[in-house]
């Protein structure tokens, strides 16, 4: 979603500009109140951590895009997700219980929906990637489908998206670069 089709949200007097450093928590788990952060900037995850405490990878958003924890703002319970900075971003957060159809462009609300439905399109291929498909067919489609971001994010991080091993991935990788 383009900066100025989110104008209607980022000129809103609840509407916060923040520099963040690498590595900056933006949201925990259990926070109370969820946001809507419109990445300006930089490079943004959104992930959970399992009760070993390992990380488990859900989204990630570049700039021109937003990252946010739906559920919670659906179904009025503390969030979910972490959200971090993969590298210095500069954000736009919004509470999303602020947020409402009224009041918005009829604009902002056709091109958050066509966004919402391009990421909803997303995150359904992967969960039936992640349940069907051979681990490089998974990374095949994460390099289509954040071909501005791929060189940018950790291969760790990658990995925990695509739900396999960092070694798995370097092997992946070393195939094709072979061309096997």
């Amino acid at each position: 979603m383009e900066l100025e089709h989110f104008s209607d949200l980022i000129n809103r007097p609840d509407a916060k500009t923040k520099h963040y450093k690498k590595g900056q928590i933006l949201q925990f788990a259990g926070d109370e109140q969820a946001k809507l952060f419109y990445v300006k900037s930089g490079l943004l995850r959104s992930y959970i951590i399992d009760e070993k405490g390992k990380e488990h990878i859900f989204d990630f958003s570049h700039e021109g895009h937003y990252i946010s924890d739906v559920e919670s703002r659906q179904n009025n319970i503390p969030t979910s997700l972490f959200i971090d900075t993969i590298e210095d971003s500069e954000v736009i957060s919004v509470p999303l219980e602020k947020l409402s159809p009224t009041g918005l462009s009829p604009e902002l609300i056709f091109n958050e929906f066509t966004d919402l439905a391009l990421r909803m399109g997303i995150l359904q291929r992967r969960l039936i990637m992640l349940i069907s498909e051979p681990a490089r067919n998974r990374y095949t489609y994460f390099i289509e489908t954040f071909p501005e971001a791929v060189e940018r994010i950790p291969l760790k991080m990658i990995a925990s998206y695509l739900g396999i091993t960092p070694e798995v991935l370097s092997k992946i990788r070393g195939e094709i670069a072979r061309g096997k």
